[in-house]
């Protein structure tokens, strides 16, 4: 992939979003570790959220990026792009969503949710039903 200024800036954007989202919903494996330490261990949002990003922040990728790099299938490059602005994106999401009441954050995370599941099932039938 070359790597001019649209590329970086391209990627220092998605490295921020991914960030950004992850820092203020716990996104990622979050998706199910959050709700899962909510309702079944009753942790609150914002501790379920610090625990799902302690969890993953050491092992993240590891084993999964040593399998894809065998494969030539991993673009340094790119990754070490995105890492700065996603790294940022973290804190400063963070940030926000300890500064907001818990209950707007709980309603992002369930309609980031909502919207991962409405996504996911569209595609899966036009997939079945339209091959």
């Amino acid at each position: 992939m070359p790597i001019d200024v649209t590329t970086i800036l391209t990627l220092l954007f998605i490295g921020a979003a991914a960030g950004c989202l992850s820092g203020f919903i716990g996104i990622g494996g979050g998706l199910l570790i959050v709700p899962a330490l909510m309702y079944f261990l009753g942790m609150s949002q914002m501790a379920a959220q610090g625990t799902s990003l302690a969890l993953m922040l050491p092992p993240i990728g590891a084993l999964a990026v040593m399998n894809y790099w065998k494969a030539e299938a991993v673009d340094l490059k790119a990754a070490g792009i995105m890492v700065v602005a996603f790294v940022l994106g973290g804190y400063f999401g963070s940030r926000l969503a300890l500064s907001l009441n818990p209950m707007k954050v709980r309603l992002a995370f369930g309609l980031l949710m909502l919207y991962a599941a409405a996504k996911m099932i569209i595609s899966a039938v036009r997939a079945l039903w339209y091959p």
